[in-house]
Order: C-alpha cells, then structure tokens, then sequence
C-alpha cells in the first residue's frame, strides 16, 4: 500500500465525496495531513478517519480530481486496470479492428475514470493529451501500457499535453513520441469509409474532432440534394459527409488558412473531380459571411470552438451563440435545416437551448427541434459527474 499525504475533508463535505463525484474542491478540504505538491497523489479522509477517494492533487480550485474511491497498490495497477476496462468498453462499441471507422477515443478523462486525461486512437498511433501535471508524469507508463494491451495493432504512441498543461507545467514539457520510431505526420484515418487526414503535431486538439462523427453521419443523411453551409469548418468533416450524400452545392468556411487547406485537402482525399467541384471553401469571418453570402441555404452546420472557457465568461458567450444562431436562421430557406453546437462546458444544455430559443423568437419563424445531439459512445460521461457531457446540439426544422 502507498503512504500518500491525506487531505481531511470538512463533515459537511463529505456527502459529494461518496456520491462519487470526481473532483474534491479546494473550500472542502479541513485541512492536509503531510507536504504536497502539484501533481502529487493524494488520499482523502473524512475527520472521523474513513478512507474517502485517491487522487491526484491540483494548484486550482480543483484540488483534487479522484482516480478511484478505493485504495490503490500502486498508481500502474490502476492504470493498468482502467486501460483495460477503456478498451474493453471500444471493443463492446466495435470500434477495435474496425474496417470502416479506424479513429476513435479511448480514453475520455473522468468518463473513463483516468481524470485529466485524453487518449485518441488514429489508426495504428495514439495520441495522449494530459490535462494536469500527475497525469503527465504518468505518460511514460500509460504509453508501455496500452502497447500492452494493443498488441501488434499500435505503433507508436504519441504525446501532445503541452498546450493542456498550465504555464507553469507547460515549461516541463514538450510535445513528442513517447513509444515508435518516427511520427506518422499526416496520417490519413477512415470514418464510417470517409478519409481524413489528420495531423496530431500542428493540428487542434488531438488533430480532429471525434466527438462529431455521430452528428457528421446524420447530417450526411439530411443534406443529399441540398446547398449547404459548414462554418467553422476546422478540417471540412461535415463537408465530406455532405458531398459524399450527394448534397447539390457545399460551402465551408473558417477563419483559419491552415483549416480551409486541410479541408480542401480532405474534400480532395475523398472524390473525383466532378463531385469536388461541388464545394466551395472560403476564408474569413463566419459572422460577416453570414451578414453578406445569399439566403438560400437549405442546411447550414453551426459548430463554433468555445465562446467560454469560465464561468466570468459565460454571458458573453450566451449573447454569441444567439447572435450567431439568429443571422443563421435568417439565411435558411423555408423549409431548412439548422445544426447548431456548442462545446463550452461551462454552458450547460439549458444556457445552450435558451439562447437558441432567444434567437428564434427573434426570427419570427415557425421552428421545430428534431433531434438532441451529444458527444458518441466512445466520449463517455460519469453519471456522478454531469459537468462531462460538454458537447450540446440541437436540429432545428425552420419554416
């Protein structure tokens, strides 16, 4: 058993502990038996001395996020374990060994009990991401254990936690292979048959965005005979999906040069001449797009990055997702359809839906939602830790 410094927890606080809620906040902590450190694993105890939880201490107002609410031999035995138990559930999906979809997550932080940490699977490579310096300092082992479990199906498994980690951490790491030979820059990763090139080194996140593909798959089945609109392309995943349905016309837009590239690039991995002559790419800003380009789209897909990352943040945001959405439904035809996003965790459902609402009743339209949208299988949440399920979307029939 590991001798760990112990964090007492306040009698009044201890009821969210054995809810098994994942994070244990700063103002719940009576007091720290023992030095600690950022990063370091800690044990919580309630003041009568009953164990509570092992986790990973943290400088923010998250002082610790919980890795297992029963005591643990060693921190590569739960890794070991929670790995195993990742895999199993992607294998139980059928995303292991799967010939049309060779891309998906792995590992989806406190949804897979693994706190602060990301791992996606492109093809034969993983690509961690660590969220907190304990978790970074485990990346070693986390790598030598999923070619443990992988077997001859992984080659190389890469680390991209840089730009996750705080400043103060991020002057201790640097992006690179942690197992493999050399990087597979710009790999190219089948989903649902569709390619996509991926580059974990430059690109956002992990190198894309697997918790659309659900929602690419569906907006695919809609767009056949339309002209759409992607904004905030990023790569163009809604716009394959778009041109391989038979839409009539795609237009994909973003504000970065480097994504209207990639998307071209993918548009081009995909079909013929003909079929990409369908698709037009354009680079600028999505709100003036949407201020000046023609009011005849058919299926518009509103899936901006998010407009708040805190809470001081989070009204400003809300006034972003209505304005957006408003000029949005001022450029369907009657009869279109709206996909609309949001990823900021720090808005919840009820934020994301009211300000859509606000933006309808603004247009004056007769709209109808047909579909709740979320992150897939493979981005698992926590039932004790609702603060997962980041990704919100509506479908809206417009009128």
């Amino acid at each position: 058993m590991l001798t760990l410094p112990r964090a007492i927890i306040h009698r009044k606080k201890v009821d969210a502990v054995q809810r098994f809620h994942p994070w244990i906040f700063s103002g719940a902590i009576a007091k720290m038996s023992g030095e600690v450190h950022d990063g370091d694993l800690v044990e919580a105890y309630s003041e009568d001395g009953q164990f509570l939880a092992i986790g990973l201490w943290g400088m923010g107002s998250i002082a610790i996020k919980v890795l297992s609410f029963q005591p643990i031999e060693s921190m590569r035995q739960l890794l070991k374990e929670n790995l195993k138990q990742a895999f199993a559930l992607r294998q139980q999906l059928g995303l292991i060994d799967n010939l049309e979809t060779n891309c998906y997550r792995l590992v989806s932080s406190e949804g897979d009990s693994l706190a602060g940490l990301i791992i996606d699977i492109y093809g034969d490579t993983a690509v961690l991401q660590c969220h907190s310096l304990g978790t970074y300092r485990y990346r070693q082992d986390i790598a030598e254990i999923l070619m443990e479990i992988y077997g001859d199906r992984l080659k190389a498994v890469y680390d991209k936690s840089a730009a996750t980690l705080s400043r103060k951490s991020q002057a201790q790491s640097q992006d690179g292979l942690l197992i493999g030979e050399k990087s597979l820059d710009n790999a190219e990763v089948l989903e649902y048959g569709h390619r996509f090139i991926v580059d974990w080194e430059r690109g956002q996140k992990t190198g894309f965005f697997l918790d659309q593909r659900e929602n690419r798959r569906l907006f695919g089945k809609y767009a056949t005979g339309k002209k759409v609109l992607n904004t905030f392309c990023y790569s163009g995943g809604f716009s394959v999906y778009a041109v391989a349905s038979g839409a009539r016309e795609v237009h994909s837009i973003d504000s970065s040069v480097k994504a209207m590239e990639w998307t071209d690039r993918n548009i081009a991995a995909n079909f013929d001449t003909e079929r990409q002559s369908r698709h037009t790419s354009f680079t600028g800003d999505v709100f003036n797009f949407l201020k000046q380009c023609d009011r005849d789209y058919e299926a518009i897909v509103l899936d901006p990055p998010a407009f708040a990352k805190s809470l001081s943040a989070r009204h400003s945001a809300m006034q972003a997702y209505k304005r957006l959405n408003a000029q949005a439904l001022s450029n369907l035809k009657s009869g279109g359809l709206l996909f609309t996003f949001s990823c900021s965790q720090v808005v919840n459902v009820e934020n994301f839906t009211g300000a859509v609402t606000a933006a309808a009743i603004e247009s004056g339209r007769t709209i109808r939602v047909l579909h709740h949208l979320t992150h897939p299988a493979d981005h698992p949440t926590s039932i004790f830790h609702p603060e997962g399920a980041y990704l919100k979307g509506l479908v809206l029939s417009v009128q």
